[in-house]
């Protein structure tokens, strides 16, 4: 909802204070306020700018580094609608198994499939994919209506820099809980707690594999036990093992899966998660960090339950980590150790700073905001919200070149055309769809990287005509009429009145949502198609 100035709860800044930390920001006062509400909120919604106005823009920027301050009872009460929200994965397929699961079930029973049978495969699947839409859909309409909202955008970075894919295999099972359990408590805190809780989290294990990491053959492992299986007790267990695969074809899916170490986790946390592609580490590395994170697995594999440690396929033998030796026999605190190194690194620090501050500023970063942004880092021990703190208050954030420099993402745009046209959100599916028409389905990126934070993915002739689409949509009635909860009908105003009023008080970039354009996009929406032709269509315009 809009700001409420009796509920803003921080000082106004006094015009001594303010005088000094305006004195080298470019920007106008007003330009500072849309520029705030655009970087480190999903745009304003009516009664945002005054608000802002009044409290000052620092005051409201210091207010929103400190979520847990700010009530959002409103935004808690809509999303309560939404059972599934931070349910386990574990509980999840207990409660909606997949489709697999039950056709295997009917396969074992025998006999042909009747029309009952699959009647009733049909509703597993939608069941086993409608926590996946309660998922998406609260992700948008906490970015609409939440007051807590550069919480919302810090969340909207992680899951994309942490990035998990819903469409392997069952990892959608556990984004739930990988949303409320391990990104949200962590959003504005230590790099180092987020970077654990995502190691151990049962989405990213299943996404990347490393609940399926185990020591190579040859190696030397931990005992889980105090003595080891004699012959009789190890054949008993074998056989009873090898019993229950008999009876599960998913287990013996499993069991013929190649077993030993597995990679992929250990290269995309050194590559993408913390020190760079251009971090300084070798292939040799990467190795050993897989080698240390053996045995990181999930409490009942791929039926999901909470992370576990499994001495008995962890590598005990000693390796070397970015120039650090770790000996052998280390369990556990190996991995910990791992993660500890990583998170320190130098190349960390500046791999974290860039990030976000292209996030913020622009998609080429001033190299000297870079710095001083991992300088922070790396003096706080990656304290998040004071990183963001330096860029979000820094010269070059309020430089006149990082004004509207920045193209927003289908998810930002969604959001803040929903916030300027003061909308309700929407319980249903279909805001979340329109973000994944528009080219970004929520956790649907495929690869580890995540969706590019940098304009250019966003601005070919495919997501330009879409977003011509979506805003011609909105001016027509046709979307909020038919698609979603909210109507021009909120507003008293005719269509001609409505559009006036967007463009006068500079909301048009929030239906447009991106800020270099080509001047027929703009004139598509304002004036009459036919002298569109009469413009110079090649020309790039600042909305």
């Amino acid at each position: 909802m809009a700001l409420s100035l009796a509920t803003l709860g921080a000082a106004v800044t006094t015009p001594c204070t303010a005088a000094a930390q305006h004195a080298s920001r470019e920007q106008t006062a007003d330009q500072q306020i849309h520029h705030v509400l655009n970087r480190l909120a999903f745009g304003a919604r009516p009664g945002d700018v005054e608000a802002i106005r009044v409290m000052g823009v620092d005051a409201w920027i210091d207010r929103q580094l400190y979520p847990e301050r700010i009530p959002d009872a409103t935004t808690e009460q809509f999303v309560a609608r939404f059972p599934s929200l931070g349910t386990s994965g574990e509980q999840l397929l207990a409660d909606a198994p997949p489709p697999a699961a039950l056709l295997a079930q009917l396969q074992r029973r025998g006999g042909t499939m009747t029309a009952a049978d699959s009647a009733r495969l049909r509703e597993q699947g939608r069941q086993s994919y409608a926590f996946l839409g309660e998922l998406a859909s609260s992700r948008v309409a906490r970015a609409v209506i939440s007051e807590r909202q550069l919480n919302e955008v810090m969340i909207d970075f992680w899951e994309n820099h942490f990035n998990v894919f819903a469409g392997k295999d069952r990892t959608r099972y556990f984004l739930p809980e990988y949303d409320a359990q391990t990104i949200r408590p962590h959003a504005l805190g230590t790099f180092r707690a987020l970077l654990g809780a995502v190691a151990k989290s049962p989405a990213m294990l299943y996404y990347l594999d490393n609940w399926q990491s185990v020591a190579d053959s040859g190696r030397p492992t931990l005992r889980a036990a105090a003595r080891p299986l004699n012959a009789r007790q190890a054949a008993r267990r074998a056989a009873a093992v090898q019993g229950r695969i008999a009876q599960n074809p998913q287990l013996q899916q499993l069991a013929q899966r190649r077993r030993g170490l597995n990679e992929n986790y250990a290269r995309e946390l050194m590559e993408l998660h913390t020190l760079g592609v251009d971090g300084g580490y070798t292939q040799q590395d990467v190795i050993d960090v897989a080698r240390a994170l053996t045995g990181w697995t999930i409490a009942r594999g791929a039926q999901g339950g909470g992370f576990a440690f499994r001495g008995e396929v962890h590598d005990a033998s000693a390796k070397q980590i970015l120039g650090t030796a770790f000996p052998a026999n280390r369990g556990i605190e190996e991995g910990e150790a791992v993660l500890d190194l990583l998170a320190s690194h130098p190349s960390t620090a500046t791999f974290i700073a860039t990030k976000l501050a292209r996030r913020f500023v622009s998609d080429t970063p001033p190299p000297a905001l870079v710095a001083r942004a991992a300088a922070t880092f790396r003096n706080t021990q990656g304290d998040i919200r004071a990183v963001v703190r330096t860029i979000v208050t820094s010269p070059e954030f309020f430089a006149s070149a990082s004004y509207r420099a920045k193209v927003k993402s289908p998810f930002e745009l969604v959001a803040s055309t929903m916030r300027a046209m003061n909308a309700q959100p929407d319980a249903t599916p279909r805001s979340s769809q329109l973000v994944s028409r528009l080219g970004q389905p929520i956790f649907g990126h495929q690869a580890p990287n995540g969706y590019p934070e940098t304009g250019e993915a966003w601005m070919n002739t495919g997501a330009i005509l879409n977003r011509i689409n979506f805003g011609l949509w909105i001016d027509t009635f046709q979307y909020c009429e038919g698609l979603c909860e909210f109507r021009f009908g909120l507003w008293p105003f005719t269509r001609e009145e409505i559009m006036s009023k967007v463009i006068m008080n500079g909301h048009l970039n929030a239906i447009l949502n991106y800020h270099h354009i080509f001047e027929c996009a703009r004139c598509f929406l304002i004036t009459p198609v036919y002298l569109c032709n009469a413009l110079n269509m090649s020309e790039r315009c600042v909305i």
